[in-house]
């Protein structure tokens, strides 16, 4: 990885200058949102931030449930920005939990890993249901987490994540020791290994979703290929995909569309329940898409 510019691969908001005026529109559309559908909101920690908002789906009682976690590299940005992310799901008959959590630098990403598993470990202990997990950016990151975690040995369903859809996922830690982010993370080289889902036993049996904006970095979407590859050969149902015109921000608005390819891929991995080998979700190994769900 020699001559990499990490700094400008990995600084999103240079990318994009125009992200201000993005996320004030999540801000907008979310708060829409909950006024329009308000959630049912929950504790699953001490902080104030490690609470959940809970978006109840359409229709039938018994409806799966989706937890979206959301980005800002650890370290910045606000769970009700992306209320409105629950829309699309919602109108399928999908409820939606947007969790919090703590940020760095008070916290470590460490903790922040523990803090997501503790709030899906509460979203059983609150609805008895399986939890897919979708996530955006430092999100993606902890879907590919809790996807990868040891429920079991926690004294929950072996199964309690049974799939993951990580949109502009980090999987490897250590490319950002360099750049600016790690500021306030202050990662250390062991700890962002040992942090580093691409690292970890792939999770077989179960499915993950790579997705991408095509207009990002080269290396967002070299992690994203690279997870797929490599988790499909230890049996993870895994798909690849870079969506055409899309960048790190804009990626992630097809969730708040009910009619969208995203959003149906998702209520699709929603519905799924794992079986051997990776069979199922949409396939068995690594599927490589550059635009729409076929």
């Amino acid at each position: 990885m020699a001559g990499i510019d990490y700094e400008a691969e990995y600084n999103n908001r240079a990318r994009v200058p125009e992200h201000p005026a993005i996320i004030e529109g999540w801000a907008r559309d979310a708060a829409a949102y909950r006024e329009a559908h308000p959630p049912r909101s929950f504790a699953y920690g001490d902080s104030e931030r490690q609470a959940i908002d809970l978006f109840a789906g359409t229709g039938e009682e018994a409806r799966p449930l989706v937890m979206f976690i959301h980005g800002g590299y650890w370290q910045g940005l606000h769970p009700a920005y992306f209320s409105h992310l629950a829309r699309g799901l919602n109108a399928r008959g999908i409820d939606v939990a947007v969790p919090g959590y703590d940020l760095a630098p008070t916290v470590h990403v460490g903790e922040i890993v523990d803090q997501m598993r503790a709030a899906a470990g509460r979203l059983w202990r609150e609805t008895g249901r399986r939890v897919t997990v979708a996530g955006h950016s430092a999100g993606g990151h902890l879907a590919a987490c809790l996807l990868a975690t040891d429920w079991a040995a926690a004294g929950l369903p072996a199964d309690l994540v049974p799939g993951a859809y990580a949109i502009s996922g980090l999987f490897e830690l250590r490319p950002l020791l360099t750049t600016s982010v790690n500021r306030a993370l202050g990662l250390q080289p062991a700890e962002a290994d040992r942090l580093s889902p691409l690292l970890w036993p792939a999770p077989a049996g179960r499915a993950l979703d790579a997705v991408v904006g095509a207009r990002e970095s080269d290396e967002y979407l070299r992690q994203s290929r690279t997870i797929a590859e490599r988790w499909a050969t230890a049996g993870v149902a895994t798909r690849f995909e870079a969506l055409p015109g899309a960048d790190h921000f804009t990626v992630i608005a097809p969730l708040a569309d009910p009619g969208s390819a995203m959003t149906a891929r998702v209520a699709e991995l929603a519905r799924w329940l794992p079986s051997p080998m990776g069979r199922g979700a949409g396939g068995e190994g690594v599927r490589r898409k550059t635009s729409g769900f076929g």
